[in-house]
C-alpha cells in the first residue's frame, strides 16, 4: 500500500468508518472541490511583459526563458496587495498584469518590495474590497497533513477554478526553518500561489527553494520532481507591513564561514570572520568555536543555519563562543544583511611546481604586480614570510604553495608583508611590498593571462617526499611509477556501472609530474563515443604540451545536463584524481551551452574540487559568495552574434561584483560554436596561470 493510499484510508476512517471506498473517495473529492472553491476567488492570474531573456535551470537542462508568464498570486489584503514568488519576476518585467476573477480586465500591478530571504514579492494593484483568504497557523501545521497546490494557468475565463495538485505535507521547518516541504506536483505556474488544507484555509505561499542556493532561481531544477516549498502564511504576513512601506527584507547574515566544509558533522569552528560583519564587530575570530545560539547548544554547523536561516537584516540574537578553555557570551549581536566582499590578495607570482624542497621558487612575476614593483625575479626561493616581525618559514607539513596560499588567503589587498628570500645570486634579501588585489576582479577589467610563460614548470618530483629541514646533500632522484599508467582515450565506468565517462591522457604523462585537469561538459546530443574523440582530439597537443588529462563525463539526458548528475561528474574527476597525479589549484570545468551551464554549477557547489570554471555560451544563474581560502577562477567567452552575449556580458558583471577574477572574450562573428585556436591557445595559459600567488 502505498503512502498517500494510506492517507485516504486513515481519512475514510476519520470521516466515515462505514463508508465504502468508492463513498470515500467522492467524499475526498466533494471535500477538495469545496476548499478549492473557498480560495478560488482570492488566487491571481499574473501576466509579465518585457524584461530581460533569462536563462534557469530546470529539470530537462538549462533552459532560455521569456518574460511572459503566466503565474500566480495570492491576495493578501483587501486594498488591492498580492503576494507571489519573487521567482516570476527574476527578469526585471517592465509591465507586470493581475488577473483577478470576477473583474473584466487585468490590473496593472506596482511591485512593491521583496523579501529577499523567503523568496516573496508583494504587488499593488489599483481596486478595494478584494477577498482574502483565511490561514491555518503554524502551530496547526504537521507532517501528513493534506495540501492542494493551486495556481492560475492560461485559462481565460477567470470564473474557473484554478489548476489543482493533491498532495501532503512532508516535512516542516526545511530550508533551514523557512519552509514547508510538500510531494503535490508543483510547476513554474504554481509558484506564487497556495497550499491550502481541506477546510480552505491557506497553508502557505509556493516558491522554488533550495538548501545550497539563496537565489530566487535556486530549486528551480526540482519541479515536477515531488519536491516541492511553500512559505508558511503565518510568516508571510508577519512580513506583510514591512513589506507594504516598501522595505527590501534581507536575510540576516552572522559574517562566519566554518573551517570544515562538512555543516552536519564538524564541530562549528571558525575559519573566517568576513570584515565588517556582525561577527567582526562583536569580535569573534578564526579559531573560536561556537557552542550556544539563542540559547540552544549547537555542535555542528547545519544547527547555526537552521537558527540564522529565519532572522531577518537588523534582527539580534545571543550566542556564546569557545576561545581556548573560556566560554564567552555575546548578546543584542546584530545581524547585518550586506557583507562586505574583499577581492583575494595577490602578490604577483607563479610558483615552480612539484618541488620537494624547503621554501617556494619563484617560476614567474607578473610584470606590473606587487613582487615585480619591489624587484623579485624569477629563480628566487622564498623562505620566510610574514607580517612585520610576525614571519615564519615553510614547515614541509605541507607543500610550500599550499602552505604560502592558506598564509596569503587570510590577508588584504594593501597589507605591507615582508619577504626573506634567497636570490638567484644565492644572497639573502628582505623584500618589503604591499599586497593588491587579484587581477580581474574589478569591474569591466580582464584578468591577467601572460602571453608566454617559461615552458618549465615543474620539477617534476611530485612523488618525492616533502622535506622538513634544509639537506645537507642532495635528495636522491625519484623514479617515475614503475607500472606505467594507461594512455590515450580511455573508456571507463562508475564502480555502480550506471554511467559511462571518458578520460583522455597524453602519451608523455609522468607520475612525478603534477597535471592540470578538464573536466569537459558536452553539450546536448554531443556524449557520443565519436564526440569524446573529436574534442580530445582538438585538445590532444595542447594536452602534450601542457601536462594536461581530460575528463569527459556523458549525460544521460538528451536535452543535456541536470544538476542532479554533477554527483557522477564529481566521482569520475576524484576517480582520475586517484589514478594520476594531479594539481588541485589547476582543474576546471569547461563547457559548450548547456555544459557550460553545468559547469558553472559545479563551480559554485564543488569549491573543495573545482579552481576554474570556462564556458562558451552559457550565462550564471545562481551566484554563491567568494570565498578566499577556495579560490575559483572564470573564463567566459561568447560569439558577438550569440543572442546571450548581453547576458553572458552581465554573468562577467554579477561575477566581479563578488570579486571572482573573470577573464571576458567576444569573438566576432561567431554564434555558439566552439572555441577558435586562439581562445584554446589564451585558455591553456589561463589554465597554467590559476595557482597563481
Amino acid at each position: 500500500m502505498t503512502y498517500r493510499r494510506a492517507c485516504l484510508v486513515l481519512v475514510g476512517v476519520f470521516l466515515a468508518p462505514h463508508l465504502g471506498a468508492q463513498d470515500l473517495n467522492l467524499q475526498l473529492e466533494k471535500m477538495t472541490k469545496d476548499a478549492v472553491k473557498k480560495v478560488a476567488p482570492a488566487v491571481v492570474q499574473i501576466v509579465t511583459q518585457g524584461g530581460i531573456d533569462m536563462v534557469v535551470t530546470s529539470p530537462k537542462g538549462p533552459v532560455f526563458r521569456k518574460a511572459v508568464g503566466p503565474t500566480t498570486g495570492v491576495i493578501v489584503d483587501a486594498q488591492g496587495y498580492v503576494i507571489s514568488s519573487a521567482f516570476n519576476f527574476v527578469n526585471n518585467p517592465t509591465v507586470i498584469l493581475v488577473a483577478v476573477p470576477g473583474h473584466p480586465e487585468p490590473y496593472v500591478a506596482k511591485r512593491i518590495a521583496t523579501d529577499k530571504s523567503r523568496l516573496l514579492t508583494l504587488l499593488k494593484i489599483e481596486t478595494k474590497g478584494l477577498p482574502v483568504p483565511s490561514y491555518v497557523p503554524k502551530k496547526e501545521l504537521a507532517e501528513g497533513q493534506w495540501s492542494i497546490a493551486l495556481g492560475r494557468t492560461l485559462d481565460v475565463k477567470r470564473e474557473h477554478a484554478p489548476s489543482v495538485s493533491l498532495g501532503i505535507i512532508s516535512a516542516t521547518g526545511r530550508i533551514w526553518g523557512k519552509a514547508l516541504q510538500t510531494d503535490a506536483k508543483i510547476s513554474p505556474i504554481n509558484y506564487g500561489g497556495p497550499i491550502i488544507d481541506l477546510k480552505g484555509r491557506v497553508q502557505g505561499i509556493l516558491v522554488p527553494a533550495s538548501p545550497q542556493g539563496e537565489d530566487v532561481t535556486a530549486g528551480f531544477e526540482w519541479y515536477d520532481s515531488g519536491i516541492g516549498f511553500a512559505i508558511p502564511m503565518e510568516d508571510v504576513l508577519a512580513v506583510l507591513e514591512r513589506l507594504k512601506q516598501g522595505k527590501e527584507l534581507k536575510k540576516g547574515l552572522l559574517g562566519i564561514r566554518m573551517k570544515s566544509g562538512d555543516m552536519y558533522a564538524a564541530v562549528p569552528e571558525i575559519g573566517e570572520v568576513l570584515k565588517d560583519s556582525a561577527a567582526y564587530k562583536a569580535g569573534l575570530k578564526p579559531g573560536d568555536i561556537i557552542v550556544e545560539i539563542e540559547g540552544r547548544p549547537v555542535q555542528r554547523m547545519a544547527q547555526i543555519l537552521h537558527t540564522l536561516g529565519t532572522k531577518y537584516e537588523g534582527d539580534k540574537i545571543s550566542l556564546k563562543y569557545e576561545r581556548g578553555k573560556k566560554i564567552v557570551a555575546v548578546t543584542d549581536l546584530e545581524l547585518v544583511g550586506q557583507l562586505t566582499v574583499l577581492a583575494s590578495a595577490f602578490l604577483g607570482i607563479l610558483p615552480m611546481r612539484d618541488d620537494p624542497r624547503l621554501g617556494l621558487e619563484v617560476r614567474y612575476v607578473f610584470p606590473t604586480g606587487p613582487a615585480a614593483k619591489a624587484g623579485l625575479k624569477a629563480g628566487a626561493r622564498i623562505v620566510k614570510f610574514g607580517v612585520g616581525k610576525a614571519q615564519q618559514s615553510f614547515t614541509g607539513a605541507i607543500p610550500a604553495r599550499e602552505q604560502f596560499l592558506a598564509w596569503l588567503s587570510t590577508h588584504d589587498a594593501g597589507t605591507e608583508i615582508k619577504l626573506e628570500v634567497i636570490t638567484t645570486d644565492d644572497k639573502t634579501e628582505t623584500f618589503t611590498l604591499v599586497l593588491d588585489s587579484l587581477p580581474g576582479t574589478s569591474a569591466g577589467e580582464d584578468a591577467t593571462v601572460p602571453n608566454n610563460l617559461p615552458e618549465k614548470a615543474s620539477h617534476m618530483k611530485a612523488l618525492a617526499p616533502l622535506e622538513t629541514k634544509k639537506p645537507k646533500v642532495k635528495p636522491a632522484k625519484v623514479d617515475a611509477n614503475p607500472d606505467k599508467a594507461e594512455t590515450g582515450l580511455l573508456k571507463r565506468h562508475t564502480p555502480d556501472g550506471e554511467y559511462k565517462y571518458w578520460i583522455y591522457v597524453p602519451e608523455n604523462y609522468d607520475p612525478n609530474i603534477a597535471h592540470g585537469l578538464i573536466v569537459w561538459l558536452h553539450p546536448p546530443g554531443k556524449n557520443k563515443d565519436a564526440d569524446m574523440e573529436g574534442i580530445t582530439e582538438a585538445w590532444s597537443d595542447y594536452c602534450k604540451e601542457n601536462r594536461l588529462i581530460m575528463v569527459c563525463p556523458k549525460s544521460e539526458n538528451e536535452a543535456g545536463w541536470v544538476p542532479s548528475e554533477a554527483e557522477f561528474v564529481v566521482a569520475a574527476v576524484r576517480a582520475t584524481m586517484t589514478d594520476y597525479t594531479i594539481d588541485r589549484q589547476r582543474v576546471v570545468a569547461h563547457g559548450l551551452g548547456v555544459g557550460g551551464q553545468m559547469a558553472f554549477y559545479l563551480g559554485f557547489n564543488q569549491r573543495d574540487l573545482i579552481r576554474g570554471v570556462a564556458t562558451t555560451g552559457a550565462v550564471v544563474t545562481q551566484l554563491k559568495d567568494n570565498i578566499a581560502n577556495q579560490r575559483l577562477s572564470f573564463y567566459l567567452t561568447g560569439g558577438d552574434l550569440d543572442p546571450l552575449i548581453k547576458s553572458i556580458a552581465g554573468s562577467r558583471t554579477q561575477l566581479q561584483q563578488r570579486k571572482f577574477p573573470v577573464v571576458y572574450r567576444v569573438i566576432k562573428g561567431r554564434g555558439r560554436e566552439y572555441l577558435e585556436e586562439a581562445q584554446i591557445r589564451e585558455m591553456v595559459r589561463w589554465i597554467d596561470s590559476l595557482d597563481q600567488l
